[in-house]
């Protein structure tokens, strides 16, 4: 079975890229693919691009062109929930455009041809990168890294919000949270390719899930030290989550 791993910036995945044997490079639709594989398993590296049209082609040009039977999205992501904050770690359950706004020809998220503005993910994947990510923020207690010292660092599993905006306004930050929490929407996290791939996997009926690192909590110091965040922390979380999540998919023979 052939695993996609998604990441909007070289960054994020920059140690998944060094780990990859048997590498092979593939230019195809304006995008470099990597091919080979990771801990034994065949898998296939892809930045997204950043934003939703982005990510939605990278994730088509997979699935068609590269015969990805499963996609994996590691990245970075702005802290929503209260007791979401810098070094955590979200695992997607759900995600939503936040910025889909069709009225009033369909409701505020909903997108016209689907059931529900949610699209959800495959709750085995995300099972599976639950249980990885809170291995990784366990271990990060030990890691003696600056940019985590004092911090208390759990995995959350839940809502993602998904728009093509960098949220740098803490006033911004809050009116998306306020609006869908007050439509019943609990908001963990947000980001810019999440709910556009989830939206892609749907159509072509394959496995979605998706981990998301904390770099900020969305308002206005969410450009300080992002670079160095990424660079890291993100990486180093991504390295961790998808070695332990493969490694646990070889050990048990599971899909």
């Amino acid at each position: 079975m052939t695993t996609a791993i998604l990441s909007a910036l070289a960054e994020e995945q920059q140690g998944l890229a060094h780990a990859l044997e048997q590498r092979q490079t593939i230019t195809h639709a304006g995008r470099q693919f990597e091919v080979g594989a990771l801990y034994g398993q065949p898998v296939v590296l892809a930045l997204s691009g950043i934003g939703k049209v982005a990510a939605a082609t990278t994730t088509a040009a997979l699935i068609e062109r590269f015969g990805a039977q499963r996609l994996v999205f590691t990245g970075v992501a702005g802290g929503m929930g209260a007791d979401v904050h810098v070094g955590d770690v979200v695992v997607a359950e759900q995600f939503l455009q936040h910025d889909m706004d069709a009225r009033p020809l369909f409701a505020r998220w909903q997108v016209p041809g689907y059931a529900t503005p949610a699209f959800g993910c495959d709750t085995s994947l995300t099972q599976g990168l639950l249980r990885a990510a809170q291995d990784c923020v366990a271990a990060a207690t030990n890691w003696q890294e600056p940019m985590l010292a004092g911090l208390q660092l759990r995995a959350h599993c839940g809502l993602i919000a998904s728009g093509d905006q960098f949220i740098v306004s803490a006033q911004t930050s809050h009116l998306i949270r306020h609006d869908l929490q007050t439509a019943g929407y609990q908001p963990l996290a947000v980001e810019m390719e999440g709910a556009a791939i989830a939206q892609t996997c749907a159509d072509y009926a394959v496995p979605f899930a998706a981990v998301r690192t904390i770099s900020d909590r969305a308002d206005d110091n969410a450009h300080v030290d992002f670079p160095a965040f990424v660079n890291a922390v993100a990486s180093r979380y991504a390295q961790h989550i998808i070695a332990h999540w493969l490694q646990n998919q070889a050990s048990t023979g599971s899909a």
